[in-house]
């Protein structure tokens, strides 16, 4: 086959779909461990679904030693997203995907915060978005009236004498990344890609012709299969990419370790309560504790149905996916991996802390975090989920030994054959970019013969929006129409 994507998620769903528009004439195969594709980390309630835009989390935005406000993070994250939006809204207009509200859905992106030194961070941050072009139609407030009429929940019962501050943008976005991915993919197989469920890829060889050998097995380590050849490998199947990365034997994946973070939610569905707080807002991580743990109290829309969920509280399972093994982390150490993740461990002693005092933290203590964004929130209406598996990147540093990094990493090995994406949020909401720019990694024979193509999926490919606020309007204003959001 031409291409032979290993996971059935968002990423290789999105690059399927560039790919098949790129060459409708490649033989595409999708490989997935389970019964149906987006079970693991695209699943909607694995995942915030926020659609990062770096509209309201904090965490893309900190404050420098000088008190000035580093947006740099924030306006690369909504380049990108602004990157997958083009793509979709094109999906739309051709009908490879359906009525928008299939997959995603307008909700207005909140930042909240309390205490004096907060509002002033808050005030700072929004006087340095305010006039991007990215950040159109930012509103920031002081006032606990206009606070409460954009999130209703969040005032009532709280001490008038706090100070608080909120941003809001009415323009942000709920995804449902399962949903999109089964879209995707339906896509794919309807254009003659082929997808093989509750198949495991147990191995990956390299053929002297430069082909990759595809060892196979029906369901989860039983029956074998018909091993299969492929010119190009995609490896996207979330945690379990490292370890197929390593056994493809690619130089380029030495150094590289992974350490597996698990992640709970409250959620309730009560109507009620979830026809109250029509937004997704985000808050300021405790101080010590990382990127990954900032508060956030979401709208959910999955399936036509809202829900709230809090979170994240975090949690740890050696699991590298949430229907991985126990031995999955012990499995993936290699001798040229072993310090950088010792190194990666002593470095964050102040994570290794954070994630002892969260495993060991009380229900009621945990609870009480919730009723700091909604001081009325009974235990009655919420219950407990576990989200999806997040492995964060382990890589070596400047200085050869070892650091963990948050974010998302291509590895692709120097002939282009073989790729595979490590790390996490914010992922899916950057998949295009994020695959637009493994195709250039590894297809750039090909590029310049792709360039009208890519061109007329995404009208700024190539260009910098942020550069240009005559062209940054037109897209989000054109794309909004497209997505069905309401500026």
């Amino acid at each position: 086959m031409d291409v032979a994507l290993i996971g059935g998620g968002i990423m290789s769903a999105t690059l399927g779909a560039i790919l098949k528009r790129l060459q409708p004439d490649w033989d595409i195969q999708i490989y997935e461990r389970l019964g149906d594709v987006a079970l693991e980390s695209s699943n909607p309630w694995n995942n915030a679904g926020t659609g990062h835009a770096a509209l309201c989390e904090l965490n893309y935005t900190p404050q420098r030693a000088d008190g000035t406000i580093d947006i740099a993070s924030a306006v690369k994250v909504n380049e990108q997203f602004q990157v997958s939006r083009q793509f979709w809204a094109h999906l739309v207009g051709t009908g490879a995907l359906p009525e928008p509200r299939s997959f995603i859905n307008p909700t207005p992106h909140m930042s909240f915060v309390w205490g004096e030194d907060n509002v002033e961070y808050l005030r700072k941050r929004f006087e340095a978005l305010k006039d991007h072009p990215l950040f159109a139609g930012m509103e920031f407030s002081e006032d606990a009236r206009v606070i409460r009429s954009w999130a209703p929940l969040m005032i009532p019962g709280r001490l008038k004498s706090q100070a608080i501050a909120a941003t809001r943008i009415a323009s942000g976005t709920d995804v449902d990344f399962g949903a999109l991915s089964h879209l995707l993919t339906k896509n794919l197989v309807d254009e003659g890609a082929v997808l093989n469920t509750e198949v495991v890829v147990k191995n990956l060889s390299r053929r002297r012709d430069g082909t990759w050998r595809l060892t196979l097995r029906r369901d989860i380590g039983a029956t074998p299969l018909e091993p299969v050849i492929a010119r190009f490998v995609f490896v996207g199947g979330g945690g379990y990419a490292l370890n197929l990365l390593q056994k493809s034997g690619i130089k380029e994946i030495r150094g590289y370790g992974g350490f597996p973070v698990s992640g709970e939610f409250l959620r309730t569905d009560n109507p009620e309560v979830v026809g109250r707080h029509a937004a997704k807002v985000y808050g300021k991580a405790a101080v010590g504790s990382p990127p990954m743990s900032v508060p956030h109290l979401d709208l959910r829309v999955v399936d036509g149905q809202g829900s709230l969920m809090f979170g994240p509280y975090a949690g740890f399972s050696p699991k590298f996916l949430k229907t991985g093994s126990l031995v999955d982390l012990f499995a993936s150490i290699r001798w040229h991996n072993l310090f950088p993740m010792i190194a990666a461990g002593l470095g964050n002693l102040g994570l290794v802390k954070y994630l002892v005092s969260q495993l060991l933290a009380r229900p009621s203590t945990k609870f009480a975090e919730l009723q700091q964004f909604f001081p009325k929130a009974v235990p009655e209406d919420w219950y407990k989920i576990t989200a999806g598996q997040r492995v964060q990147v382990i890589k070596k540093d400047r200085k050869k030994i070892g650091v963990l990094q948050f974010g998302t990493e291509v590895v692709s090995s120097a002939d282009g054959s073989i790729a595979g994406l490590l790390g996490a949020s914010p992922g899916a909401s950057t998949a295009v970019p994020i695959m637009l720019s493994l195709i250039e990694k590894c297809f750039p024979d090909r590029i310049d013969a792709w360039k009208p193509a890519l061109t007329g999926m995404i009208p700024s490919y190539g260009k910098q929006l942020s550069d240009d606020p005559k062209l940054a309007a037109k897209t989000i204003a054109s794309t909004a129409k497209a997505l069905s959001i309401n500026l």
